[in-house]
């Protein structure tokens, strides 16, 4: 997985990329929250970043803030990595769109895990988002007719699967979403006319 470290303390940097390199991630690393967010809004932003709080710039909180603003972005999992651990911080930064939060200093294995459940949050709203898209395709296909209709060319009426004849307006309604509203046509009113004398 491709993974945004910001932090700029190039030790806690260097220690975070070793780490994310080490469990086997891609990693795109910056130094400051106006860097990270150039990256996050740029063509192909990861979905998994590692934010600091405090950072030159932009800083973490912030940028939760505005992630979670955008509309029709794709979903990013941000972790919240900071030395601030009151539990009034941890709850200001979770509100502010981060979905974990890790203090400083960090337990590798903690950050470990807490990375695999981020990775399994960001699969599991993928299959989520495929699975919309394969609903509302069959949404669209079901609300169209699609296919042959056999329809009798003396009384226009049109069979169904089940072999029964229908009224076109009948059908049409079963299988779609349009409504019918009835009236008669100049051709039609003409004939009518003129059989009633």
């Amino acid at each position: 997985m491709r993974i945004l470290v910001a932090e700029d303390d190039a030790v806690s940097r260097r220690l975070l990329e070793s780490l994310l390199l080490k469990w086997g991630h891609r990693v795109v690393l910056t130094a400051s929250g106006n860097e990270a967010w150039e990256i996050l809004t740029g063509e192909h932003p990861p979905s998994f970043v590692i934010l600091d709080w405090m950072m030159p710039g932009m800083d973490g909180s912030d940028i939760c803030k505005r992630l979670r603003l955008r509309p029709n972005a794709s979903p990013t999992y941000v972790i919240l990595v900071t030395a601030r651990n009151r539990k009034e911080d941890i709850v200001a930064g979770l509100e502010a769109g981060a979905d974990d939060y890790v203090v400083k200093p960090f337990d590798r294995e903690e950050l470990r895990a807490r990375v695999q459940v981020g990775q399994r949050v960001l699969r599991l709203q993928e299959t989520l988002a495929q699975r919309v898209r394969e609903l509302e395709t069959a949404l669209t296909q079901v609300t169209h007719l699609q296919g042959l209709l056999p329809i009798c060319s003396y009384c226009k009426k049109i069979r169904d699967d089940k072999n029964y004849w229908q009224q076109v307006d009948v059908y049409v309604s079963q299988h779609s979403g349009a409504q019918f509203s009835h009236g008669i046509c100049p051709d039609c009113y003409r004939k009518v006319r003129a059989q009633l004398g």
